[in-house]
C-alpha cells in the first residue's frame, strides 16, 4: 500500500470515526450547547459582524468627484465652525435627537453671518425661513431635529439668544430649525425633546470630527431604504490668487427609494415590502469663501445636484432644504452706519464652489449610510444598516473586470 493511499484510507476511517461520534447522545448534546452559547453571542452582542466596524467613503478608498477633501472631511473644515449633538435613546420607543450647528462662537445675534435658504420641495416645518429670505442672514445657531420638535427647538434658540451677554434688550429672535419625520423608528406623537436637549446639543458642539450615523437629529431617520442619520464631508478649491477655500456640509438624511453608489443600484427590503419613498433631507452648508447672499443661494440650490446622484425619484412628501452661510465676514446688529464686507467671489468664479458642493453633499449623503448602525424600534420595527460588504464585492467584481 503506497503512502498517498494509506493517507486517504487513514482519512475516511477517521471521518467515519467523526461521523459516528456525531450521531451520539454526546455529540447531540454538544450542538445543542454550541447553538445556545452562539445565540447568546448574537443576542448579547449590540452589533451584528457587519456593523461592528462602520466607514465612511474614503475608508473605501472611494472619493466623489475630483477635488481635494478637507482635514477632516466635514464641514468643521471650515475654521470656525462647531457641531454639537444629543442623542435620545429611551425604552423600546423612543430614537430621536438634536444636532447643533454653530457658524462662530461669538455672539451670533450681535455678528450675525451671510446665508440663504434654497427650498428644493417645501414639505416640510424649516422655522426662520422667510427672515433669511428677506435679510440675508443668521443670527442663531442652526437646529436640526425632528418633526414636532420645531417649537421646542425655537423656544429653546429664543431663550439661549435672550441670555447671552450683550442681548439684555433683544425682543425679537429669528430661531433656524429644520427638520424630518423620524415617526417610523421613534414614537414621535410622545414629544419626547425638550427644551435642555437643545441647550446641550449646543453645549456639546466642538470643531474637528464629527460624529456621524445614528447620532443627533439622524438618530430615528431612514434614507433610501437604509439606516439614515448624520453625514459630512468637505472640498478644497484652489482659487485664482492662490488662497484656499473651503466648502463644508452637514446632512440629515430621511429621504429616497433606491441608493446609488459607485455606479450600483441596492434596494432594501423595507422599501420593497412597505414602498417607503417619503421624508425629508436638510443639508447645512458652510464656506469660508466671501459670498454674496445672492451667491449662498446660489451654491445651495447646487446642493440638490449631489443629492440627485444618489437615489432615482424624489418624492412628493419629502421636505428638502439647504442652508448656506459664510464665514468670510460679519453682519453687526447696530452697524456704524456701514456693514463693511471684503471682495466678494464673482459670478464667473462660482462653478468650483458649485462642484465643491455637489461632491461634498453627495458623499456627505454617503456618510450617513455608511456610520449608520441597524436600529429597532418603535412599534418593534427595523431598519437594516446599509451592507457595507456588499458594496465592497462589487467594487472588488468591478476591479477584477478592469484588469
Amino acid at each position: 500500500m503506497g503512502d498517498e493511499q494509506g493517507i486517504q484510507m487513514g482519512n475516511c476511517r477517521l471521518n467515519n470515526n467523526i461521523r459516528h461520534w456525531w450521531g451520539s447522545e454526546m455529540a447531540v448534546t454538544a450542538r445543542i450547547l454550541i447553538s445556545l452559547m452562539l445565540t447568546l453571542f448574537l443576542i448579547l452582542s449590540p452589533l451584528s459582524p457587519e456593523e461592528k466596524e462602520r466607514v465612511r467613503l474614503e475608508d473605501l478608498n472611494l472619493k466623489v468627484g475630483t477635488l481635494p477633501r478637507g482635514k477632516f472631511n466635514a464641514i468643521t473644515d471650515v475654521a470656525g465652525v462647531k457641531v454639537g449633538h444629543y442623542t435620545l435613546i429611551k425604552g423600546d420607543d423612543i430614537r430621536t435627537g438634536v444636532t447643533a450647528i454653530i457658524p462662530h462662537s461669538g455672539n451670533l445675534y450681535q455678528e450675525k453671518v451671510p446665508a440663504a435658504i434654497y427650498v428644493f420641495n417645501a414639505y416640510g416645518k424649516l422655522a426662520g425661513y422667510t427672515q433669511v429670505e428677506e435679510l440675508g442672514n443668521i443670527e442663531t445657531p442652526i437646529i436640526l431635529t425632528n418633526t414636532l420638535a420645531v417649537g421646542t427647538a425655537s423656544t429653546a434658540l429664543v431663550r439661549y439668544t435672550l441670555a447671552q451677554e450683550g442681548n439684555e434688550n433683544v425682543v425679537s429672535v429669528n430661531a433656524v430649525v429644520g427638520e424630518t419625520n423620524d415617526g417610523y423608528l421613534n414614537n414621535i406623537r410622545k414629544l419626547p425633546i425638550k427644551e435642555e436637549h437643545i441647550f446641550e446639543a449646543i453645549k456639546n458642539a466642538h470643531g474637528g470630527k464629527v460624529e456621524e450615523g445614528c447620532v443627533g437629529a439622524g438618530t430615528g431617520t431612514v434614507a433610501l431604504g437604509f439606516k439614515g442619520g448624520i453625514g459630512t464631508s468637505s472640498r478644497i478649491i484652489e482659487y485664482d490668487d492662490g488662497k484656499r477655500y473651503t466648502v463644508g456640509v452637514l446632512v440629515q438624511t430621511n429621504f429616497g427609494r433606491e441608493l446609488h453608489i459607485a455606479g450600483h443600484k441596492f434596494s432594501s427590503n423595507l422599501y420593497k415590502k412597505e414602498k417607503r419613498s417619503k421624508g425629508s433631507c436638510m443639508i447645512v452648508i458652510a464656506t469660508d469663501a466671501p459670498m454674496s447672499v445672492r451667491n449662498l443661494k446660489r451654491l445651495a440650490k447646487r446642493a440638490f445636484a449631489g443629492m440627485a446622484r444618489t437615489t432615482n425619484v424624489m418624492s412628493n412628501g419629502s421636505g428638502d432644504y439647504a442652508i448656506a452661510f459664510s464665514t468670510a465676514y460679519r453682519i453687526p446688529h447696530y452697524p456704524n452706519g456701514y456693514v463693511e464686507i471684503p471682495p466678494l467671489i464673482p459670478n464667473s468664479r462660482m462653478t468650483q464652489f458649485f462642484q465643491a458642493v455637489e461632491e461634498a453633499t453627495q458623499e456627505a449623503i454617503y456618510n450617513s449610510l455608511l456610520m449608520a448602525e441597524s436600529m429597532k424600534g418603535y412599534k418593534n420595527r427595523y431598519v437594516a444598516a446599509f451592507p457595507i460588504d456588499s458594496l465592497k464585492a462589487k467594487i472588488n467584481c468591478l476591479q477584477e473586470q478592469r484588469r
